[in-house]
């Protein structure tokens, strides 16, 4: 479907997060992350985790006919409390590489899901600021 205005793409609907245990995969985003599940075909390898903006879909690459490739690129997951939300995650098992950081403008603790995909707790407290 086409936008009458100028913009082509409005949105991301899901991001795949490939996994070759999809057991612990759903697990993890599940109960781990404390996500809501919106999908889940175990038979298919493929389950839909909502975080309020975006789906995280966690898929069995090899069981869909797809090479498995992790994503080493965090993707960013939006917190009010950083460091609360690190305290839940690290009292639940998850590791943490390093500090939370501080790039004055946000706050970000990286750490990955059971399959080495990328991940991070982000969150902006300087309002953004447009280029010209």
């Amino acid at each position: 479907m086409m936008t009458t205005d100028s913009q082509l793409v409005t949105g991301v609907d899901f991001v795949s997060m490939p996994t070759r245990d999809f057991d612990t995969a759903v697990d993890f985003y599940g109960q781990t992350l404390g996500l809501p599940r919106s999908a889940y075909l175990k038979d298919r390898g493929y389950a839909e985790f909502e975080t309020g903006n975006l789906t995280l879909s966690v898929i069995d690459s090899e069981k869909m006919g797809l090479p498995y490739k992790l994503n080493p690129n965090a993707i960013a997951l939006h917190v009010e409390d950083i460091e609360q939300a690190r305290s839940t995650l690290e009292a639940r098992g998850v590791s943490f590489g390093g500090d939370t950081f501080d790039t004055g403008v946000c706050h970000m603790a990286f750490f990955a899901d059971p399959d080495g995909n990328a991940l991070m707790l982000h969150h902006r407290y300087a309002p953004r600021t447009p280029q010209a």
